[in-house]
């Protein structure tokens, strides 16, 4: 599958406009990518960041709130993506593995392909993207994962085919990461591709 890129307003009210996100359909191969990431910051306590509850890799409960008292990096993942996904995650990694153990941000990586993210898949990915216990899926069916797409200003457009009798999912969906303080509050937003010390800067500000 080829590379699309399309610029996309997807969150309303993120500050006194519209924050500019890209909109990728997972493939194989990345393509030549922008020199910088969009980026917004809110002050604190502005702007509590969703809650939601899902599901963990292993069928536990998952909730935003579980995290209160520490900051928190919110994600949209395609569990089955070869492309830009495996590079986030990465970068969200590093910036985990360079953070101070007092400070250590956690990884809630919210799926945006509801098709593919069976237990072997995320195991898969755990191997494959070097995860860390820091690193938490949060998945379930597409009733439960749309409406959290939606708070956060995610856009997920799932492009149905029809190969051999079996329906393909095509997942194209907003690259983005929220910086969460550990009260619960948005506080920056970063679009993909970002760099660990970008992140980092934020996660500098959470004290501010």
């Amino acid at each position: 599958m080829r590379w699309r890129w399309l610029a996309a307003a997807v969150v309303a009210g993120a500050a006194a406009g519209s924050a500019l996100s890209v909109v990728h359909a997972s493939g194989s191969s990345a393509p030549t990518a922008p020199p910088s990431s969009a980026n917004v910051s809110w002050p604190a306590g502005a702007k509590r960041a969703p809650d939601f509850r899902l599901a963990g890799a292993g069928g536990a409960p998952i909730s935003l709130a579980r995290f209160l008292g520490r900051p928190v990096i919110v994600t949209f993942i395609d569990p089955a993506c070869t492309s830009l996904c495996p590079l986030e995650a990465k970068v969200l990694e590093d910036v985990v593995a360079r953070s101070a153990l007092s400070r250590r941000p956690a990884i809630v990586a919210v799926s945006v392909n509801p098709w593919a993210q069976s237990r072997a898949v995320l195991a898969g990915d755990a191997r494959e993207w070097r995860l860390t216990p820091d690193w938490h899926w949060a998945i379930g069916p597409r009733r439960r994962l749309a409406p959290v797409w939606r708070r956060y200003g995610v856009g997920v457009l799932d492009r149905k085919k029809v190969v051999g009798k079996i329906v393909v999912h095509e997942i194209s969906h907003t690259e983005a990461a929220v910086v969460v303080d550990a009260h619960g509050f948005q506080r920056a937003l970063y679009v993909y591709p970002f760099r660990p010390q970008d992140v980092e800067r934020g996660l500098a500000r959470l004290g501010t």
